[in-house]
């Protein structure tokens, strides 16, 4: 039986201390049981859904495939859509979990005073963790510069990044950027935290079926050199897999085009494009460096079962020390 035992299993009612991360347009109920049903935390993301009744919809299925705690995702800032119907819909229907990233978490903590759901923030500083520990967040997720997706601005590695944000919050922290084995599981105990998000490493499994075969296969072939930081010239910096589009996207902005100038470049239709239909030289996928580290694409069990077993293995190395 896969079973550790940390802060966050605990706050969360989980047997392994692994978050799903978000991943816009990736990240529904067929993934997110999964990783569930694994014993980590699957999480749907709201945002990128349809509407509040296609967010309900994907939590009826996730409960016909779990009856594990799962997660519900909202990237409050990156969408340009108003979250307070979303909000609502997973506040109706009582879901376990409810993380923010993207945003200030404040008007969200408000509507969630009466929610019983455990309360999770994105956060890549010490200054936002000890906010998010203010309004009353019960983990926080804090991301090292070596992330896919969205960043914080201060281009700080998880090594350092992780043990300072432990010692400036009493909650439980999760680690999050570079993270795809039980060799990283463990670094980030090591390192004060009660347990990892993966984002990258979901995108390529088998039940993350709305990731085109050949974005997964970009990341099983990176190297830890092929992602690039896009967006820093808008101070919005993310990271995404080097392709002929991201080449463009720097060169445009070496060349101080802007927002205005790139906007149709960085849209979320551009990132479809690639993660929905594998046109590389027409759109753009998130991936941290932690893809130069991945190089299958197995069931989620079979990844768990993995992480699980190098676990075993460090600790038997660990009380030989």
């Amino acid at each position: 039986m896969r079973k550790m035992e940390t802060k966050l299993t605990e706050a969360l009612n989980i047997d392994l201390p692994i978050i799903q991360g978000g991943l816009a347009y990736l990240a529904y109920s067929d993934l997110a049981a999964a990783v569930s049903n694994a014993g980590g935390l699957g999480q749907l993301t709201a945002m990128t859904c349809g509407s509040p009744e296609d967010l309900r919809r994907e939590i009826h299925k996730i409960r016909d495939l779990t009856d594990r705690p799962f997660g519900v995702n909202f990237a409050i800032g990156q969408h340009g859509r108003p979250y307070e119907d979303f909000l609502q819909v997973a506040i109706d229907e009582e879901v376990p979990a409810i993380s923010i990233t993207g945003g200030n978490p404040t008007a969200v903590f408000e509507k969630l005073r009466t929610s019983k759901a455990k309360k999770l923030v994105l956060i890549s500083s010490k200054r936002q963790a000890q906010k998010a520990e203010a309004l009353g967040a019960d983990a926080v997720m804090v991301v090292g510069h070596e992330g896919g997706g969205h960043l914080g601005r201060e281009e700080i590695g998880g090594l350092v990044l992780i043990p300072s944000v432990v010692d400036a919050v009493n909650i439980p922290v999760v680690a999050s950027g570079g993270f795809s084995d039980g060799r990283g599981l463990m670094a980030a105990l090591a390192l004060g935290a009660a347990g990892i998000e993966m984002g990258t490493r979901f995108i390529a499994t088998e039940e993350c079926v709305h990731a085109h075969a050949s974005y997964k296969d970009h990341i099983v072939k990176a190297a830890e050199t092929d992602t690039v930081v896009i967006k820093k010239t808008l101070g919005a910096p993310a990271r995404a897999l080097h392709t002929p589009l991201t080449a463009l996207i720097l060169e445009e902005e070496h060349r101080g085009a802007g927002y205005e100038g790139i906007k149709d470049l960085i849209s979320g239709e551009r990132n479809k494009t690639f993660i929905y239909e594998g046109k590389d030289q027409e759109g753009f996928g998130w991936a941290g460096q932690v893809a130069g580290r991945i190089d299958d694409i197995p069931t989620v069990d079979t990844l768990f079962d993995r992480i699980y077993s190098e676990v075993e293995t460090i600790r038997k190395q660990w009380g030989k020390a």
